[in-house]
């Protein structure tokens, strides 16, 4: 009774305080966006009967709402097209006080150099940060323990940096870098998945879709990474994640509306994994709901799109990423799990504002015929064209896998590019070896380096957009997660031998890189190995 007492006390001085601003999203704008005005979402307290003013800032105020707990605050600022780029305050007012809220009208990066996309043309590198190199010893070390393979080992931005000329001389032209979100960073939030304790270090348990994550670096050290590519020729994927939040999210607790989320943690569906019931006209609605629903691997909070303040939020999101890191591309995870009516009106916002940049959506599955139901560029039965400029290959994926690792049927491999008349335009595929869910290519039953340096060759000679998972072009091993997210051989101050230098490289290491270096140089060099027709001129079993 005495505990109720005191939080009813708490809860009575926090109604008679005065508001108090804690976080604003997006912190910034540009005069002149294709968003306007933007929808500002604020978190504190006391915001109850609130009004928002813009002094003489010269913006203009819209709409202002305020959740039923008073600890959000949406509001609607408008920033004139000729506005100069500076920060200004606006001010929230209630009965009990005022507080300010800090905003900063921003200068639009140039255009040119950046949002350029990625197409057949290009060679993607995957690069799990954490994972990949360290170069700066400043930035966070928390959780750092490179001999539990679930902590963060210490990769960050300085180190990819650092190893830009690496990837230049392989001849890769756009790096896919894995979520940089701000996860949970303290001890006593650590996860544990069958048992075992976990961290986020791969980036995929949001706390902050504002925030850069403190072990890799800044958003200012970001910014020098997007820079540094750029004048490489080098482009950049952002990785994002609009299904799900991380399990810590502030959200989780007190989300700005409702039905923020698709249950709660006490409540929720869980993810069936139905996937097939999407593209199938005929599949009854709750089978669809657990499927779009549902909660990620039944951790993940679902994020529900059906809100259109969720919507708002996320589109928004998306567009300040690339107008604050002048990115090329975007990587978006778990696409089938959002609702197709969302993905439509989220591409529709990135080509209003940034045309020539491009989306690939990741539908992990081996069916040709679910994959290609969520390619865009043609309505489905639900008629609703998504606009996703690519899909990932898996169904090749795992043929290619089949045939050059385990030495099964190369026929196979055939018979599932049959199925590219599925797509509006199978020339828009990214194709792989290997990436991060699954285990690597040299540690299948069966493979060698020869097979591996064969699959490089057919990957590197046949239709689609290429990708090299870290690693894979010097033969790393490693089974399933997370054995196949293995740190790379001198990336970090005291290894025992360098891979990023010839002489630290094993002489299989250095037959398969030196190998996909020439298969990249010739693919650069030839246009018809890059957007050529795709001609089958023998298809037979191995011998």
């Amino acid at each position: 009774m005495r505990i109720l007492a005191l939080l009813f006390a708490y809860a009575c001085l926090l109604a008679g305080a005065p508001p108090r601003v804690l976080k604003v999203e997006p912190p910034n704008w540009w005069p002149g966006h294709s968003i306007h005005p933007v929808r500002l979402l604020i978190h504190g307290s006391g915001f109850e009967g609130a009004r928002v003013d813009a002094g003489d800032s010269g913006l203009e105020i819209g709409l202002t709402q305020v959740n039923a707990r008073g600890i959000y605050l949406f509001v609607d600022v408008g920033i004139p097209a000729g506005a100069q780029p500076r920060p200004v305050s606006l001010t929230v007012t209630t009965a009990e006080g005022a507080a300010t809220i800090p905003f900063e009208i921003s200068a639009p990066l140039p255009r040119a150099g950046r949002f350029q996309g990625f197409s057949a043309d290009d060679v993607i590198y995957l690069i799990m940060p954490d994972r990949f190199a360290s170069g700066d010893p400043s930035v966070s070390h928390a959780l750092v323990d490179r001999a539990k393979p679930r902590y963060y080992h210490g990769g960050d931005f300085q180190g990819i940096i650092d190893h830009l000329p690496y990837l230049k001389s392989l001849g890769v032209t756009a790096l896919w870098l894995k979520p940089w979100y701000d996860n949970v960073n303290h001890l006593n939030s650590k996860e544990t998945y069958g048992g075992e304790e976990i961290t986020d270090y791969h980036g995929y348990g949001a706390v902050d879709f504002y925030g850069v994550e403190e072990h890799f670096g800044d958003l200012g050290k970001l910014r020098r990474l997007v820079d540094a590519a750029h004048s490489l020729g080098i482009r950049i994927i952002q990785d994002q994640v609009t299904n799900h939040s991380g399990p810590y999210h502030p959200w989780v607790e007190d989300s700005p509306t409702p039905t923020w989320f698709n249950g709660t943690v006490a409540k929720h569906l869980e993810n069936a994994w139905q996937t097939w019931t999407l593209a199938d006209p005929y599949s009854p609605e709750p089978m669809r709901r657990e499927t779009l629903e549902g909660w990620f691997i039944d951790i993940l909070p679902d994020l529900n799109q059906n809100d259109p303040e969720v919507a708002r939020y996320l589109i928004q999101n998306t567009l300040w990423w690339a107008g604050v890191t002048g990115l090329d591309g975007i990587r978006q995870d778990t696409w089938l799990y959002v609702p197709r009516p969302f993905w439509r009106d989220w591409m529709a916002a990135i080509k209003r504002e940034y045309p020539a940049m491009r989306v690939v959506g990741e539908v992990l599955d081996g069916d040709p015929a679910l994959v290609s139901f969520f390619a865009g560029g043609r309505p489905q039965y639900d008629g609703i064209d998504t606009g996703v400029d690519s899909l990932f290959d898996f169904p090749a994926f795992f043929q290619i896998r089949h045939a050059f690792a385990q030495g099964k049927s190369i026929r196979a491999v055939a018979s599932m590019l049959s199925h590219d008349r599925l797509y509006p335009d199978p020339g828009r595929l990214v194709t792989f070896l290997g990436l991060h869910d699954v285990g690597r290519f040299m540690s299948e039953p069966g493979a060698t380096v020869d097979g591996l340096k064969l699959a490089w060759t057919f990957l590197m000679t046949s239709h689609g957009i290429p990708m090299i998972y870290y690693g894979d072009e010097i033969g790393m091993r490693g089974g399933n997660d997370p054995d196949n997210r293995r740190d790379f051989p001198g990336g970090w101050r005291g290894d025992q031998r360098n891979a990023f230098a010839r002489a630290g490289r094993t002489a299989d290491e250095q037959a398969v890189f030196q190998h996909l270096q020439k298969l990249l140089a010739v693919r650069s060099a030839n246009d018809c190995l890059r957007r050529g027709r795709m001609v089958n001129l023998l298809a037979n079993d191995q011998q």
